[in-house]
């Protein structure tokens, strides 16, 4: 089964096929996805890397975490499930109003 890797502190010039790349010496890469800005389009700086295995995310925490990469010490763990949040209606909707009567 696949294993979805954390790979934080990237810089901001990685591409996802330098980082698949770079993860395929560790074992078979499935998927490789940077994270960009929605507004921008810029990389956030981090990104995730679906590992084939989990022996091959086990040997890519091993291998590349705290290691230079691009200038970078890449911060590399095991991705954590994504939380549900609340959608951004707090309520109210009068919110800054004002009564001009």
């Amino acid at each position: 089964m696949a294993t979805k890797l954390y790979v934080g502190n990237l810089p901001f010039t990685t591409t996802e096929g330098e980082l698949k790349d770079y993860f395929a010496a560790c074992g078979t890469v499935v998927s490789c996805n940077v994270i960009m800005d929605k507004y921008t389009n810029k990389s956030r700086g981090f990104a995730f890397v679906e590992m084939g295995s989990q022996e091959d995310a086990n040997k890519a925490i091993a291998e590349k975490n705290g290691v230079e990469f691009q200038g970078r010490n890449l911060t590399v763990n095991e991705a954590k499930p994504r939380e549900d949040r609340p959608r951004g209606n707090f309520g109210g909707g009068e919110r800054g109003r004002r009564d001009y009567r």
